[in-house]
């Protein structure tokens, strides 16, 4: 009787506690939050899971096929696929130390006016090898506004490399070619003008099976507010205000012919 009696008397005291208005939150809006910077944030990666992807052991309903974000950790059907706004694009090549020969940390990262992969040679596991034993991994970065099922939206980035790279070409051809037609006639609209979807499909060739991106373009942005956040994500990433932290693919990872 004692402990009902205790836990009657802190609900009652709890429920006395004064309540905090919307408004009071509004007033210090972003209070706490000054001293983080771009540096200080993680973009979430959405990235194709594969057979040996050591996501399928750490989570229950992980499947290959799969499409993860690293940084909420959600699983999204690779064959109904993801909705985005592609909003900027950028690609850098990323020198490696082979695994175990390393940090796991990037040795170089160069622009795409970087001329590193005429100093490369071909080795037999398709990778571009530099004189030093290192080998450079082109990287096709596309930024882009996850938008989820309710119409909210986040910043996150599709890294495409290896074999995946001609999809990120086809993915950029389809936003060059796309044309409307405005007052003056013909014109290039903005990236983030059109919806894209985003699949997954189980590709191969001789050497193994994997999955890779399907793209598709979708229907035209209608919505203000979306249309804003794209332009100002496209934006910080112009400015160089948005990092790729680059990762080393654990060896069992992704157990592709890339």
């Amino acid at each position: 009787m004692a402990n009902a009696n205790a836990t009657q008397n802190v609900a009652k005291k709890e429920s006395k506690l004064p309540t905090i208005a919307l408004e009071t939150m509004e007033m210090d809006a972003s209070s706490g939050l000054e001293n983080i910077s771009s540096d200080d944030l993680a973009t979430p990666r959405l990235k194709v899971l594969m057979q040996l992807s050591p996501e399928l052991e750490e989570y229950e309903n992980a499947k290959a096929g799969m499409i993860f974000n690293t940084v909420t950790n959600d699983l999204y059907d690779g064959s109904k696929g993801i909705r985005v706004l592609p909003c900027a694009y950028q690609r850098q090549y990323v020198e490696w130390a082979d695994r175990g020969q390393g940090s796991g940390a990037p040795i170089n990262v160069f622009d795409a006016s970087s001329d590193i992969l005429t100093k490369t040679t071909r080795d037999d596991n398709n990778k571009d090898r530099l004189e030093n034993g290192n080998y450079v991994e082109t990287c096709g970065n596309h930024y882009v506004l996850l938008i989820t099922d309710d119409g909210d939206a986040t910043p996150a980035l599709i890294t495409m490399k290896a074999t995946q790279l001609k999809k990120s070409r086809k993915w950029n051809s389809m936003l060059l070619n796309l044309k409307l037609k405005g007052k003056n006639g013909l014109f290039t609209p903005p990236s983030y003008s059109h919806y894209y979807n985003l699949k997954t499909v189980k590709e191969g060739n001789d050497k193994g099976n994997w999955y890779g991106w399907e793209i598709s373009r979708e229907d035209t942005l209608q919505d203000a507010n979306l249309y804003t956040m794209a332009k100002t994500f496209a934006e910080s990433v112009s400015k160089g205000e948005v990092k790729v932290k680059y990762e080393q693919e654990a060896a069992t990872s992704e157990q592709t012919p890339f």
